[in-house]
């Protein structure tokens, strides 16, 4: 027969049993990211597109299969480049706020973790008391003689070292899917800091060549005035022998005067390119340059890939997958609410009079409890919130299907744009030699007095208008193949993103390290 403590024990190491077993058990759907058929290849990547393009037009890299490597913007072998693109990574300040927001998201895991382990807390305390001594008079009743008594002061000293124990066992996945609903959000963060990354870089590679199509500009209009100042000249000599009017020499004058005028209005823009570089490479606009250059870089052959593997391969589209995670284990937490909670309980420690005191047995204390509590009525809160979060979930679900879909339609966009822009360019080479030899018979015809100098002026404004086109259309063909690229995603893949169980490993992430 079990004696009375050894009935206890029993009982005890049943119920740690039992909720051990129940610790098992996780409420809430299972999560599993929803299929997306992906077409087998990008239909303006196809060689149907470039049927009717000129010889020489831009095309994808082939094979296929090939791919961008990290450091993207090195394609375009570009040295300036690729100094301002390590500068970047280094100083930016978005990026370093996103880098921050991700360390914060990670230390959200650790906090939920700590849910998993007792809580302990102490509290000592000392007292000092006493009373104070004096005398007083004591009448005997028999005699009716009257004696002083002195009354000692007495003191005492109380110590108490108190250790509270509490925790609530995880015992229908409350705390494991909060855990997991944390480690979600810190992969959402880490894919948002490699998208916000990739937008940084990309915006500086814009802005670069944009630059350089100033400097291409400026540098058509130093040679269009230099050209119109030998007219002038020209119109000026012929106007003193008789052979031209005045009038010729004030048309000449009002071309130059225009040509003038413009060159002197692309320092504006070229200064604000500028500018914005030296913002995203963290540097004061006022202590920032850049030498002049003219726009040479030709458009590289930019390796498409297949669709599917934008899945892959776009940290926004990470992001999103990782948000449906997080929502997903938010139901399983509001869903834990319809169970009820247990409380496990415990104190003990020592008292005594004096410290030498306090580690003897009798001077030991200790408790033990427990508590299990349950909603009975809430009015459908919990059922509300269920609902309101599965509709959130439902929601995600759309918005990554969404990115998806906005992913496959940026990357047609810009295959196009770049194969477009590329046959564009051949034709506009076309047009400015045709300009060009037109320029150079009216300005024959006209030094021989067969034509007047209108039919040269208004050859020199069609060549010069060419030209312009000529070099916008470079412009938009690189700003299109960075947009290419950063529309596939740059040099990024999601086998980069931190695991869900190592997102708070010192060991930081390779794109994270590189983060200051």
């Amino acid at each position: 027969m079990k004696t009375s403590g050894a009935l206890k024990r029993s009982a005890a190491a049943i119920v740690t049993m039992a909720m051990f077993a129940l610790s098992g058990c996780v409420v809430g759907p299972k999560y599993s990211p929803p299929a997306i058929p992906a077409p087998p290849a990008f239909k303006e990547s196809s060689p149907s597109a470039y049927k009717n393009t000129l010889p020489g037009a831009w095309q994808p890299a082939r094979p296929q299969d090939a791919v961008i490597k990290g450091k993207w913007w090195e394609i375009f072998h570009e040295p300036e480049l690729n100094t301002l693109e390590e500068q970047l990574n280094i100083n930016n300040q978005n990026i370093a706020q996103y880098f921050q927001n991700f360390m914060a998201a990670r230390a959200q895991v650790s906090e939920a973790r700590s849910q998993y382990f007792p809580t302990v807390t102490a509290n000592p305390t000392v007292t000092k008391g006493g009373t104070g001594g004096g005398s007083s008079i004591v009448s005997n009743p028999t005699t009716g003689a009257s004696t002083t008594q002195t009354i000692p002061s007495t003191s005492y000293t109380g110590i108490t070292l108190p250790i509270d124990v509490s925790w609530e066992p995880d015992l229908w996945g409350r705390v494991r899917n909060t855990v997991r609903e944390y480690r979600n959000a810190a992969q959402v963060s880490a894919a948002d800091l490699e998208n916000e990354r990739l937008t940084e870089q990309s915006d500086l590679a814009a802005y670069y060549f944009q630059l350089r199509g100033q400097d291409a500009l400026q540098d058509l209009y130093n040679r269009t005035v230099e050209a119109d100042k030998e007219s002038l000249n020209l119109t000026r000599a012929l106007e003193e022998t008789g052979i031209d009017s005045e009038e010729d020499v004030a048309e000449a004058e009002v071309t130059l005067k225009d040509a003038e005028e413009a060159s002197a209005g692309i320092a504006t823009n070229r200064a604000i390119y500028e500018h914005a570089m030296a913002m995203l490479i963290g540097k004061p606009a006022s202590e920032f340059s850049m030498p002049v250059k003219s726009l040479t870089t030709p458009v590289p052959a930019i390796p498409i890939g297949v669709p599917s593997e934008l899945l892959q391969r776009r940290p926004d589209i990470a992001a999103a997958e990782r948000t449906m995670a997080e929502a997903n284990a938010l139901i399983g937490v509001e869903k834990a609410a319809y169970y009820p909670t247990v409380s496990l309980t415990g104190s003990g420690g020592l008292e005594g009079s004096a410290l030498k005191a306090l580690f003897a047995v009798p001077s030991l204390f200790w408790s033990l409890g427990a508590s299990a509590s349950e909603t009975i009525f809430d009015a459908g809160l919990r059922r509300a919130t269920v609902a309101q979060y599965t509709a959130q979930y439902n929601a995600d679900v759309a918005s990554y299907k969404q990115t998806i879909l906005t992913a496959f339609q940026q990357v047609e966009d810009y295959i196009a744009t770049l194969r477009v822009a590329s046959d564009q360019i051949n034709r506009e080479d076309q047009a400015v030699e045709a300009a060009q030899r037109y320029l150079k018979i009216a300005t024959a015809r006209y030094e021989t007095g067969l034509d007047p100098y209108l039919d040269v002026m208004t050859a020199q404004l069609t060549l010069l208008s060419n030209q312009q086109n000529q070099v916008t259309l470079r412009v938009s063909e690189m700003t299109a193949a960075v947009e290419l690229i950063q529309a596939l995603g740059g040099g990024w893949n999601v086998a980069e993103l931190p695991a869900a169980s190592k997102v708070t490993s010192r060991e930081t992430p390779a794109q994270v390290s590189q983060t200051p």
